[in-house]
């Protein structure tokens, strides 16, 4: 396994670090909106507002761990032009290219044969070197490590950085600062960063914070992992949210975190996160992917269990062919 340029790297995350990470990165992203969400609200029984990442610049929350990975490495090797290759669905990856354009760095991406036709597009119009050639996630994954190890370039994993955690964190501090009253927190979980990274910011500022974490029913490693007390491989099915399918690294940094900091990982079907897109569109007006609508999903699954209580919803992102849209839309008419 190809290790990153950076070393080894932390399992805890402090406010320190959200709050550098916010400093870096403000120039290059959006502070999104956390909208109150009507529509949720009543079916839950509960004040529920929606963080709209899917507003974010490139249309994910991963511009921001992607920006601040780029400018943390930058700084700490004095400005030093580096190789980089990452591995991803498609967001991280159209989020790598964009801060790798910015500064002016070679990027290499792989990602699956089949990744939504808009994130590579979107890949290749930052200029990033695109390689669509895994055969799902995982071995996207593999392909990047090995070229990183043969090559010497520098893999900044979606996921399994202390630096694209901390940039993801930022989304949580921005919750609490709009929202200072929120008590719970459903957040979609792939490889773990971003829970991680915003439950990190939420207990320091609220220990007593629910934290929900939300994955695909044929994809589900960190439920799994929990159940089973270690961090287990499973074999994942084909879904919708092509963001939260796929293993963790093995020594992912992710799961000690999510082991100490997530209160519960919850599972949702493809049924549900189809209704959860059609439903963002026709009661928000809100174009999201199905990775992004995950936690809508899990809210109106387990409506009951929010009774009463002050939820955010992240709603990472809104990057979704068209013709994907198009057909999801078209089972209600």
């Amino acid at each position: 396994m190809a290790e990153s340029t950076t070393g080894p790297q932390p399992s805890a995350l402090s406010l320190c670090d959200v709050f550098r990470a916010r400093q870096r990165i403000a120039p290059y992203v959006r502070r999104t909106p956390l909208v109150p969400s009507p529509w949720l609200s009543a079916l839950a029984g509960a004040a529920v507002s929606l963080k709209l990442e899917s507003l974010q610049r490139s249309n994910s929350f991963k511009v921001r761990g992607a920006f601040n990975a780029v400018i943390a490495r930058l700084q700490r090797s004095g400005g030093a032009p580096a190789r980089l290759v990452t591995a991803s669905a498609g967001n991280h990856g159209r989020a790598l290219a964009a801060a790798a354009e910015t500064f002016r760095l070679p990027l290499v991406v792989f990602t699956p044969i089949d990744a939504p036709q808009t994130k590579l597009a979107a890949i290749r119009a930052h200029g990033a070197e695109l390689r669509a050639v895994g055969r799902d996630y995982d071995d996207a994954e593999r392909l990047a490590k090995a070229f990183a190890a043969q090559t010497g370039a520098d893999f900044i994993s979606p996921y399994n950085d202390a630096d694209v955690i901390a940039g993801a964190a930022t989304v949580g501090l921005e919750i609490f600062e709009d929202a200072a009253d929120t008590n719970t927190l459903i957040v979609p979980v792939g490889g773990g960063g971003l829970i991680s990274g915003v439950a990190s910011a939420a207990k320091s500022i609220d220990a007593r914070c629910d934290i929900v974490g939300v994955e695909v029913e044929v994809s589900c490693a960190f439920q799994t992992s929990l159940r089973d007390g270690r961090l287990v491989e499973i074999v994942p099915g084909a879904t919708l949210a092509d963001g939260l399918g796929g293993n963790p690294d093995p020594e992912t940094i992710t799961w000690p975190m999510i082991r100490r900091l997530v209160d519960r990982i919850v599972t949702v079907s493809e049924a549900g996160l189809a209704a959860a897109i059609i439903g963002l569109v026709e009661a928000e007006h809100l174009v999201t992917e199905a990775s992004g609508a995950a936690g809508v999903a899990a809210a109106t699954a387990m409506r009951a269990g929010l009774a009463g209580r002050r939820v955010a919803i992240v709603v990472t992102g809104a990057n979704i062919d068209r013709a994907r849209l198009t057909a999801l839309l078209s089972r209600t008419t």
